[in-house]
C-alpha cells in the first residue's frame, strides 16, 4: 500500500510540472494599446512631429497633423509617457495598460523658454531729441523686434521740468502712442520699455523735448486733414502754425469769439457731432452740446456762429436753429424755416436782430440766402433756390454786407462736387450783388470765405475742382483790381480770421 500512495504522488508531480510547462502564466502575452493627442498650452493647436515613447520601452512613434499618435502591442503594465517637440518643454504622462483597451493620453506642451531672447532695445523716433513741438499734444513713436517674435508690450514713462509727475502708460501693443494736454514751455523726457512677458524688461534710452510757450498773436484758424481726421490749427502773421486738437479726433470749422478770449468748434463721434469751446492755446476742452446736436444734410458743411461780445453759439438741427450757452445751458430755439428746407450756414448780429441764413434740401442744393429778424420776420432775399452749391457764409461788422461762395455752373452730384465755386459780395444797402474772386485759376473752386477784421481783405479756401485734390487757404484784397492772391497755408481748409 505504501508503494501504491508513492506511485499516486509522483503522477501528481509530473502533471502539475507537464501542466506548468505547456500553458502561459496568468497576464503574459496579453497587450493594450497607448494613443492620445499632442496639443500647445492655451492655443490647443494640434502639435505635429511630436516624439512620443514610453517607459519601461515600447514603440517611438510620432503625433501626425492633427496631433495624435497610437503605440499598438503595448505590453500590459504601468508606464510614463514622454512628448518630445523641439521649442516645447517634455511633457510626462502616466498610463495604465490592460489587456486588449486603449488607454487615451492628452498632452499640452509649454512652449520653451530657456533659449528665448528678449526683445531689442526700444529707439526712440519721435519726438526727434530735443525737437521744440508746436502743439499740446505729442505723438510718441519708437521701434523694437523681437527675436523670436514673440508678442511685445510697452511702457511709457513720461515727466516733466514743471513738476514732480511721472506718468505711466502701461500695456501698449503699438509702436506709437498719442499723448495730451503737454504744458506749455516745458521741456520732457521720456523712455520705453519693452518686454514679451518671459524676458525682463528692455529699457530705451532717456529722450528730450521741449513744448512751445503758449500762443499770443495767432489770429488765424484753419483745419488740417492728418491721417483721415481733421485738426484745428492756430498761426500767427509770419506763418508759425501752433496744433490746437488731437490728431485722434476729427476737429473742424472753428470759430473764435474775441471777448471770450476761446475758440468753439465742432467734433465728430460716429454719426454725430458736438460743439466744443478750448482755450486759444488748445487747453481746457469743453463740450457744450448733450442732448441736441448739429445736425443736417451733410456734417462737413455745416457751421456755428459765436457772434462777438456774447456767450451763446448759434447752431442747426436739420430746419431749426437753435442758440446754447457755453456752459450748455439755456438751449433755446430761435428760428424754424417756413418749407422744412435744412439750414446749413449762419451768420447772426445780435445787435442789430440779424439772422443771415444758408437753406437748402435734403441733398444740398435748391439752396437760398435770406436774412431774418430773431422775431422770425423776414428781412431780405439774397438767393432763392438757385441750382449748384452755396457754401461759406460771413456777415461784416457793420452788418451791411454778406459774403458768400456760389458754383456758377449750376452742376448737382450725388457727392456734392463743385465746379466753379467763386466768392460774391452782397450790399444789403444797394442790394446789389459783386463777383470778387479776381483772378481765380479755371478749373479751381474758392470756398470758405471769411473777412478779415478790417474787412479789407477776405480768407478762402482754394482747391481744384477734382473734389480729391490739396486744399490751400488763401488771401485777396477786396477792393483791388490787381491780383492779390496770396498763399497763406498748404494743405489747409476751413479759415478763420478774428
Amino acid at each position: 500500500m505504501k508503494g501504491s500512495r508513492t506511485y499516486i504522488k509522483l503522477i501528481g508531480v509530473l502533471f502539475i510540472l507537464l501542466f506548468s510547462c505547456n500553458e502561459d502564466r496568468v497576464g503574459e502575452n496579453e497587450y493594450g494599446i497607448i494613443k492620445g493627442k499632442v496639443v500647445a498650452t492655451g492655443t490647443n493647436m494640434p502639435l505635429e512631429n511630436v516624439r512620443i515613447a514610453t517607459q519601461p520601452v515600447t514603440s517611438t512613434v510620432f503625433t501626425d497633423s492633427d496631433g495624435n499618435f497610437r503605440i499598438e502591442n503595448a505590453p500590459i503594465g504601468d508606464y510614463a509617457v514622454e512628448a518630445r517637440l523641439d521649442g516645447y518643454l517634455a511633457g510626462y504622462e502616466p498610463a495604465s495598460v490592460l489587456a486588449n483597451v486603449e488607454v487615451n493620453v492628452i498632452f499640452e506642451l509649454e512652449v520653451s523658454t530657456a533659449n528665448n531672447r528678449p526683445p531689442t532695445t526700444p529707439e526712440l523716433i519721435a519726438p526727434a531729441e530735443n525737437e521744440l513741438l508746436q502743439s499740446i499734444e505729442a505723438v510718441f513713436e519708437w521701434a523694437s523686434t523681437d527675436p523670436e517674435e514673440d508678442p511685445i508690450t510697452y511702457t511709457l514713462e513720461l515727466r516733466n521740468d514743471q513738476n514732480d509727475d511721472v506718468m505711466l502708460f502701461e500695456d501698449i501693443t503699438e509702436t506709437t502712442f498719442t499723448y495730451s494736454p503737454l504744458i506749455l514751455g516745458a521741456q520732457y523726457f521720456w523712455q520705453v520699455s519693452a518686454t514679451d512677458d518671459i524676458n525682463d524688461p528692455v529699457l530705451s534710452p532717456v529722450g528730450t523735448f521741449d513744448v512751445i510757450n503758449a500762443p499770443i498773436d495767432n489770429r488765424f484758424l484753419f483745419v488740417r486733414n492728418i491721417n483721415g481726421n481733421n485738426v484745428i490749427f492756430s498761426a500767427d502773421e509770419s506763418g508759425a502754425e501752433f496744433q490746437l486738437t488731437s490728431q485722434e479726433t476729427n476737429s473742424y470749422r472753428p470759430r473764435r469769439n474775441v471777448a471770450g478770449n476761446k475758440i468753439a468748434y465742432l467734433q465728430t463721434t460716429g454719426a454725430q457731432v458736438d460743439i466744443f469751446t478750448m482755450n486759444r492755446d488748445g487747453t481746457d476742452k469743453f463740450k457744450v452740446t448733450s442732448n441736441v446736436k448739429p445736425n443736417g444734410f451733410n456734417l462737413n458743411e455745416l457751421n456755428i456762429a459765436w457772434p462777438p461780445s456774447t456767450d451763446r453759439i448759434y447752431f442747426a438741427v436739420f430746419d431749426k436753429l437753435y442758440r446754447i450757452r457755453t456752459n450748455g445751458q439755456a438751449l433755446q430755439l430761435i428760428y424754424q424755416t417756413t418749407d422744412a428746407s435744412f439750414i446749413s450756414e449762419i451768420a447772426v448780429s445780435e445787435n442789430s436782430n440779424l439772422i443771415v441764413l444758408k437753406t437748402n434740401n435734403i441733398d444740398g442744393y435748391n439752396a437760398s440766402i435770406i436774412s431774418v429778424s430773431f422775431n422770425g420776420n423776414l428781412i431780405d432775399t439774397i438767393i432763392s433756390g438757385v441750382d449748384g452749391a452755396i457754401s461759406g457764409l460771413d456777415l461784416s461788422v457793420t452788418n451791411q454786407k454778406i459774403l458768400y461762395s456760389y458754383d456758377e455752373s449750376g452742376f448737382q452730384s450725388a457727392d456734392y462736387r463743385r465746379l466753379d465755386s467763386k466768392i460774391f459780395l452782397y450790399d444789403m444797402v444797394t442790394q446789389t450783388t459783386s463777383e470778387i474772386s479776381q483772378n481765380k485759376p479755371s478749373g479751381t473752386n474758392d470756398l470758405e470765405p471769411i473777412f478779415s477784421p478790417n474787412e479789407a481783405f477776405v480768407i478762402f479756401t482754394n482747391t481744384s475742382n477734382d473734389g480729391i485734390s490739396q486744399k490751400n487757404v488763401h488771401r485777396l484784397e477786396i477792393d483791388s483790381d490787381q491780383n492779390s492772391r496770396e498763399l497763406l497755408y498748404e494743405n489747409a481748409f476751413m479759415p478763420d480770421w478774428e
